[in-house]
C-alpha cells in the first residue's frame, strides 16, 4: 500500500478551500465495517473474531483480542458508558459485552434464529440500545433491544409493531450506519426491492415507514447509510454495490424527519457510498461520505459533492472531532486530518 503519512491534498470548492493530511493508524489482515471512538482511541470489530483499538496519539499503543476460535465476522459495534457491544453476522448470533477498562468479555445474549444476520447496532443513550437483523420468515426486521444498559435483552423475531417489509426488501451490513438517532427519534434504512425509512418515536416500539425516491429494485440497490443532524434534517447515501460507478438517485436528504426525501446530485457524484457523516459544528452544512472507491465531501448540505480522494476499500467512517475523520476498511484504519487555510 502506498505511503499516506505525507500526502497532502487540496479541496477546492465554490466557497472555500481546505488542506488535509491522510495517515495510516493500523494495518492488519482484517476487514473492518464498524468503528467507535472513545478515550482517544479508535475501536474496531472485524473479521476472524477480532476486536481491538489503536491510540490516535500514539499508534504504537494498540491491542487486539480474539473473541472466539470460530472465524466470526463482525459488522456491528456499539458503546455505552461502561461497555462495548458487538454482534457477529450469521446464525447463531452472539452478543458480546466488552468491559471498556479491562477488555474482559462475555456473551450476554444469543439469537439462534436461522435468519439471524445483524446489520447494525446503536446505543441511543446509556440504557437503551437497539440492534436489527435481516427479515424473519414473516417479513419483518428482527429487532433486539435493551433498556437497562445491555444486561437484559428483549428479542422480537416477529415484532408485531414493526411494518411488513416488501418481498426482497432488507438492510445492508455495510458500515453499521443504516441506523441513526436524534432527539427522541430512531431511523432504520433499507434497500433491495424497496429503499425505505422506518422511524420509531420515544422508544415506544411503534414504527412508521416512509417511501423514498432512492435507487431500488434489485438486491444490491438501496440505502446503505444514514445520518441525522437533528430530528428534522437527515441524509441517506448508497447506490448499487455491483455497479459502483453508477451515481443516479443514490443521495437524498430530508427536512421533515424522514417522512419525505429529495434526491441530490444525481449523476453528479462519485458513485456508490457505504457511510455518511455530518461534520461536527457545521450545522449540517458539511458532510463526508465514503465508498469502496472514493472519499467525497459536500459543503452545501449534500446538494453538490467533490471527490477528495481515490483511496479504495474503505467502508466505515466516524468523526473523532471537528477536524479529524477516521475511516476503516480492508486491512486498514486511516485518519484524515483537515486544516483550514
Amino acid at each position: 500500500m502506498k505511503k499516506l503519512s505525507l500526502l497532502f491534498l487540496l479541496i477546492s470548492t465554490l466557497f472555500y478551500s481546505q488542506q488535509f493530511k491522510i495517515d495510516t493508524l493500523l494495518t492488519d489482515k482484517i476487514s473492518i465495517r464498524a468503528i467507535q471512538i472513545w478515550d482517544g482511541k479508535v475501536w474496531y470489530a472485524g473479521t476472524d473474531s477480532k476486536f481491538g483499538f489503536v491510540n490516535m496519539k500514539d499508534k504504537v499503543d494498540k491491542k487486539q483480542i480474539v473473541f472466539s476460535q470460530k472465524p466470526l465476522q463482525f459488522r456491528t459495534l456499539a458503546q455505552n458508558k461502561n461497555h462495548f457491544y458487538a454482534i457477529n453476522i450469521e446464525s447463531p448470533a452472539y452478543f458480546f459485552q466488552i468491559d471498556k477498562k479491562t477488555l474482559e468479555f462475555n456473551v450476554v445474549f444469543n439469537d439462534n434464529d436461522s435468519t439471524a444476520f445483524y446489520d447494525a447496532f446503536k446505543f441511543v443513550d446509556n440504557d437503551f440500545g437497539i440492534a436489527f437483523s435481516d427479515p424473519t420468515k414473516n417479513q419483518r426486521l428482527n429487532i433486539s433491544q435493551t433498556r437497562n444498559g445491555g444486561e437484559k435483552w428483549i428479542h422480537c423475531n416477529d415484532c408485531k409493531d414493526f411494518p411488513y417489509l416488501e418481498k426482497g426488501e432488507a438492510a445492508f451490513a455495510a458500515s453499521n450506519t443504516n441506523i441513526a438517532n436524534a432527539g427522541n427519534l430512531i431511523w432504520i434504512a433499507t434497500g433491495g426491492s424497496k429503499a425505505r425509512i422506518y422511524r420509531m418515536k420515544n422508544k415506544d416500539c411503534y414504527w412508521k415507514v416512509y417511501e423514498t425516491p432512492f435507487i431500488q429494485g434489485t438486491s444490491s440497490q438501496g440505502i446503505y447509510s444514514i445520518d441525522f443532524y437533528d430530528k428534522n434534517f437527515g441524509i441517506a447515501v448508497g447506490g448499487d454495490y455491483t455497479k459502483q460507478a453508477d451515481n443516479n438517485n443514490n443521495i437524498a436528504t430530508t427536512n421533515d424527519g424522514g417522512q419525505t426525501w429529495q434526491i441530490q446530485a444525481s449523476g453528479q457524484n462519485a458513485g456508490y457510498m457505504t457511510c455518511v457523516k455530518f461534520r461536527p459544528k457545521t450545522k449540517g452544512k458539511e458532510i463526508v461520505a465514503v465508498g469502496d472507491q472514493h472519499i467525497s465531501f459536500s459543503s452545501d448540505f449534500g446538494k453538490t459533492w467533490t471527490k477528495i480522494s481515490a483511496e479504495k476499500n474503505l467502508y466505515a467512517c466516524e468523526w473523532a472531532d471537528q477536524n479529524t475523520l477516521i475511516l476503516a476498511g480492508k486491512d486498514k484504519i486511516i485518519r484524515l486530518k483537515f486544516s483550514n487555510n
